[in-house]
């Protein structure tokens, strides 16, 4: 049995209306995605289905902390992670109709819709650009010897100096001032 196959919900024998479904993600989560940024996590999803006639609505939710690499020390630090989004699911007789990022299309037939996926890149979403340890009390936890290391070898800039102004563009300019 697939691991991801958890995190699909049937949809076919539920009534219309809003049904509440819960899951936890774990290390073994981010085992199935090939070249994750992320290999270790503690997450708790919700979504939400509201089923229509026409179609559906889900409203997809995580919020935990997972394991990531600081850009400073290079060092394991964990990251709370909090995220919601919105999808709609839609019928169709193609499949293969591309109606955007915030749809997807299933065929009449099917019975379930795996989230897992979704899942995976709301959390990637919610990452931070920049990774780096938290600062507590006024003080980063980053790893002391190496941003000292770093220090050592911080290139500063030197100031610029200011070139003198050719008096015939002074001029100029005063012409531009009395318009």
């Amino acid at each position: 049995m697939n691991y991801l196959s958890k995190y699909a919900i049937a949809f076919k024998g539920l009534k219309e209306g809003s049904h509440r479904f819960e899951f936890e993600i774990d290390d073994k989560f981010f085992d199935e995605f090939e070249n994750s940024e992320v290999q270790k996590g503690t997450l708790k999803a919700e979504v939400v289905l509201t089923k229509q006639s026409t179609l559906m609505i889900l409203e997809l939710a995580v919020k935990g902390t997972v394991e990531l690499i600081c850009d400073r020390c290079l060092e394991l630090y964990n990251q709370k992670v909090k995220n919601e989004s919105k999808m709609f699911v839609k019928y169709s007789h193609n499949e293969d109709d591309d109606m955007g990022e915030e749809i997807i299309v299933i065929s009449y037939e099917e019975h379930q819709v795996n989230v897992a996926q979704y899942l995976y890149e709301l959390i990637i979403l919610g990452l931070p650009i920049r990774r780096i340890h938290p600062v507590k009390k006024g003080k980063s936890e980053c790893n002391p010897l190496m941003v000292e290391k770093l220090n050592q070898y911080l290139v500063e800039e030197a100031p610029e100096e200011e070139e003198p102004i050719d008096e015939r563009w002074s001029e100029l300019k005063k012409l531009l001032d009395n318009k």
